[in-house]
């Protein structure tokens, strides 16, 4: 049987008004693998070097296989404007009944030990893993005293995905001291998303605008794509405000109770989640034709990009979101077994996916398969290993409380 998991905050997602945002969170989990999966197969990944040569790309591009497939770079490049954002607020929507039921102490204990310790498990064990063929491919020995070496001599120290977890783990933290400092804080934050089941347009409106505000100022002053690694602490190093506005929109909606306001099942953005569907694709057009101007042989003033790409990065994360949602909220009533069991390994998958990405995508390198059929087949065998190997490991008695 699994460990019992009554000390953490889980949520039932399988069935009811939670239903729909269980197999929201399963399909950005999804997300995730397959924009892992590509970008061995991206179209512009760089070739690969050696392993300590700067830029060290090879931490967003761990393999790299010269067969490519152009529809990649279309995939990661809509995932990128949206799927972790998504990922924060999701994760703020339970937080708030976390919080009256534990309070601030237990909340943050319980939050530290299923982030804390997955985090220090991600960076210090699985990262080296996945990155082992990013060596290999660098030209390195298949020597694992002459990767480490030369991981420990690294500026940084390469965390993989595992930096989702302590973020989130620090945003948890700020809310957690906001409440014990002030109670009312967080039905306060409630009272902003009040009546959003019935306009969700202005909620969409005011996520857009305070975003912005917290994006444009760090994305104007910092190279583009510049990612701050402190150790094994990294962020992108623009998004670091507006992942927290996320969290925090997350927060809002949840404190008047998952299925109630915004994700309302009945409400009018479930109702109308088919014109939810048109609104990405103006912004998204307006993201690609920014990064075709910033890379054209005579590209605008880069205020100019600043400012229009980050309104096109808004409202684009903000509609995928929003159409993502509605879509769940409108079709989704409850879970089979094999969906359930999805919603109930969708963390551990998340933690341990990118070992099986990277050395799937190294061991398919000498094939002629062409990278269509290889991505699926990473994709495919990625998210069957770490979907068993998270149902084993959940049976063991520390690791079920965890995962």
């Amino acid at each position: 049987m699994h460990a019992p998991l009554k000390t953490l905050e889980r949520p039932t997602f399988a069935d009811g008004r939670n239903a729909p945002i269980g197999a929201l969170r399963a399909f950005v989990t999804l997300l995730v693998i397959a924009h892992h999966t590509a970008m061995a197969y991206h179209p512009y990944a760089p070739a690969p070097k050696a392993f300590d040569a700067p830029p060290i790309l090879w931490t967003a591009f761990p393999v790299v296989d010269p067969q490519k497939v152009g529809a990649f770079g279309i995939l990661t490049l809509v995932n990128d404007m949206f799927f972790m954002s998504l990922m924060f607020f999701i994760s703020g929507l339970f937080v708030a009944q976390g919080l009256r039921t534990k309070g601030s102490g237990g909340f943050l204990k319980g939050r530290a030990l299923r982030l804390g310790v997955p985090f220090v498990i991600g960076a210090g064990l699985l990262a080296p893993l996945a990155y082992y063929p990013a060596w290999l491919q660098s030209g390195g020995a298949p020597s694992l005293g002459a990767f480490a070496q030369a991981w420990t001599r690294l500026p940084f120290w390469p965390g993989g995905p595992a930096w989702f977890l302590w973020v989130l783990l620090a945003f948890a933290a700020i809310v957690a001291a906001l409440h014990a400092l002030a109670p009312g804080a967080i039905d306060a934050l409630g009272r902003l998303a009040k009546g959003a089941e019935a306009k969700p347009g202005r909620f969409f409106l005011g996520l857009v605008a305070v975003s912005l505000a917290a994006y444009l100022p760090l994305s104007m002053t910092t190279p583009f794509g510049h990612w701050t690694m402190i150790g094994p602490f990294s962020v992108q190093t623009a998004r670091i405000g507006h992942y927290l506005v996320y969290f925090l929109a997350g927060v809002a909606v949840g404190a008047a109770g998952v299925g109630q306001g915004l994700t309302d099942p009945d409400g009018k953005l479930a109702r109308r989640w088919w014109l939810w569907q048109l609104a990405p694709i103006a912004p998204i057009v307006g993201g690609v034709a920014t990064l075709i101007l910033a890379f054209s042989p005579n590209p605008p003033p880069r205020p100019f990009l600043d400012l229009f790409g980050g309104l096109m990065f808004a409202l684009a994360c903000a509609a995928l979101s929003f159409a993502a949602l509605a879509t769940f909220l409108r079709f989704v009533r409850k879970t089979g077994p094999i969906g359930a069991s999805l919603q109930a390994n969708a963390y551990g998958m998340y933690l341990l996916h990118y070992v099986f990405t990277s050395w799937l995508a190294w061991m398919l390198l000498p094939q002629a398969w062409g990278g269509l059929a290889k991505g699926a087949a990473v994709f495919v065998g990625a998210t069957a290993l770490s979907w068993l190997l998270t149902m084993a490991l959940r049976r063991m008695p520390l690791l079920g409380r965890i995962l």
